[in-house]
């Protein structure tokens, strides 16, 4: 593949630190570009991701579907010779894994809430 239809892209973490830029075939997917992602994180960082389903990929501000290619997710701005586009990447870890368990106890037991306003 010619250097010249590769597509350069970084991505910016949650402090303002990248990774990358890498060069990317306009045919990869999100989901190749999360794996290279987990694997090149820096191992300073405070919160890492386990895995790929971990990160979400936004560009243009659209949140990035994984099975998209580089080339149906890039902006039209994008197209400008030589330039290196900007990702931000967001660690959220699965629901599963991050939503802590309940006792039993806790659950059963009736939640009140109250809600009190005065109007003068």
């Amino acid at each position: 593949m010619p250097e010249e239809d590769l597509v350069e892209l970084k991505f910016r973490l949650y402090d303002g630190s990248d990774v990358g830029p890498f060069q990317y075939s306009p045919t990869a997917t999100v989901a190749m570009l999360k794996e290279r992602i987990v694997s090149e994180w820096p191992k300073d960082k405070k919160i890492v991701p386990k895995s790929a389903s971990d990160i979400k990929l936004i560009n243009a501000g659209k949140i990035l579907e994984n099975g998209k290619t580089v080339a149906q997710c890039k902006a039209p701005f994008d197209d400008l010779p030589k330039s290196v586009i900007t990702m931000h990447v967001v660690v959220q870890p699965s629901p599963a894994k991050a939503r802590p368990e309940k006792k039993i106890e806790e659950e059963e037991a009736p939640q009140r809430s109250f809600c009190s306003c005065t109007i003068m």
